[in-house]
């Protein structure tokens, strides 16, 4: 809890920042000093205090923050982003603007002479009244400018969260991808794994949802089942039913669960229980043999990285889970982050299952994900151990994906 406080502490600061910017584009550039602006300053501050409001009020339970929350915080990232890259436009824009204001202004002339009549000294013509408005002109030049600029962003981000939304909410694709394992008995040519990650029932998603990817991954026909954590975001209480279809996973050697770091947050000792109770073997810190077709694979698993520093159940032991094993066997590791496989790597992992990073989830953030992770989406490679990581089924946060559609992996493997 005390973790989940930090977080949301640190994203009002810097959503509070990140509104004040969108404040000064979105409504003080836009508006004259008046009751427009005052009522769009109003609006700026309740969304600024809605999204750590909704962060803070779905763990308590408060659920219906959860879309008018979310959906802000998604079309707030977008709108940022546009913004930023209008700003270089925007500025040579106001450059070019001011430079011709420049030149149309009359250069400096002499005094005008003083004219002396009859009746004395008298004063030249008033100037043209046109002279004067050219500052009136350049304000609303630029005023139109901003608002071009403002309902430009506010027409990009809402269309690229509805499309987000909609790949969000729809069925999970199908990548299939064939990796060949060196070690991999010529008998299991073939070997399939179902595997798929973050489905995150929670808040915005429920049991329709776990049932869609339960019947996706069966008519998968599947050789082995493998789901590598973030199953939930809440308790055992909240969400046992919307993961109770589970149980009606089908594959021919077993299904299996490792924990991902979203279980830590959502009592972890009760999801394992439960879990095991709807049918999969969790994989903590341990192998297990796979006898099919005539050879042998391991499949082993370990708790993820995040269970170090959470006291709440022992943190990812790869000596435990790989050490003593026949080294001339394949091995399989069911690790929820890409990250652990440089530690797998130690241990001659032929192939690492991963998922967590959502594919980025929405673009441009894999970049920042990159940062992190050794490897975002699909097939890689760290010190000789492959990688494979899944999109993932479900979305943590905004209900939008944007360049990462929503995935159930099914993994072949080939004899080399």
């Amino acid at each position: 809890m005390i973790a989940v406080l930090g977080f949301v502490g640190v994203l009002a600061l810097v959503t509070g920042l990140i509104h004040l910017y969108l404040w000064k584009r979105l409504v003080r550039d836009t508006t004259t000093p008046g009751r427009l602006r005052r009522v769009g300053g109003i609006a700026a501050l309740v969304l600024a205090l809605l999204v750590p409001a909704t962060m803070a009020g779905t763990q308590a339970g408060l659920y219906w923050l959860a879309w008018p929350g979310y959906l802000w915080l998604a079309v707030m990232f977008y709108l940022l982003i546009v913004l930023v890259v209008l700003e270089v436009p925007m500025l040579v824009t106001r450059l070019v603007l001011r430079r011709r204001v420049v030149a149309a202004e009359p250069t400096t002339a002499a005094p005008e002479p003083v004219l002396v009549g009859a009746a004395g000294p008298t004063e030249p013509p008033a100037a043209d009244a046109d002279a004067v408005t050219a500052p009136d002109h350049d304000q609303s030049r630029r005023l139109l400018l901003a608002r071009g600029a403002a309902i430009f962003a506010g027409l990009t981000a809402t269309g690229i969260v509805g499309y987000g939304v909609r790949t969000a909410l729809g069925p999970p694709q199908l990548d299939r991808v064939r990796i060949p394992l060196a070690k991999l008995p010529r008998s299991m040519d073939g070997l399939r794994i179902a595997t798929v990650s973050d489905i995150h029932l929670g808040p915005l998603r429920g049991r329709a949802h776990t049932e869609r990817i339960v019947a996706a991954i069966n008519r998968l026909d599947a050789d082995i089942v493998a789901v590598v954590g973030d199953l939930v975001d809440g308790s055992v209480a909240e969400l046992g039913s919307a993961a109770e279809p589970l149980r009606d996973l089908r594959s021919r050697y077993g299904s299996f669960f490792v924990t991902g770091n979203h279980e830590y947050y959502s009592g972890v000792e009760e999801w394992v229980q439960e879990v095991d109770r709807l049918g999969l073997r969790v994989l903590q810190n341990r192998r297990q043999e796979i006898q099919a077709r005539g050879g042998v694979l391991d499949l082993a698993g370990v708790n993820d990285l995040t269970a170090a520093g959470t006291g709440l159940a022992a943190p990812p032991d790869f000596a435990a889970a790989l050490g003593d094993r026949d080294p001339s066997r394949p091995v399989v590791l069911l690790a929820h982050q890409p990250a652990a496989a440089k530690e797998a790597a130690r241990y001659g992992v032929d192939l690492q299952l991963s998922g967590h990073t959502h594919g980025g989830q929405m673009v441009p953030f894999n970049l920042a994900v990159r940062l992190e992770q050794p490897v975002v989406s699909g097939l890689g490679e760290v010190d000789g151990t492959k990688v494979y990581v899944t999109n993932g089924a479900g979305f943590w946060g905004p209900p939008v994906r944007v360049g990462a559609e929503p995935q159930i992996s099914l993994v072949e493997l080939r004899s080399a």
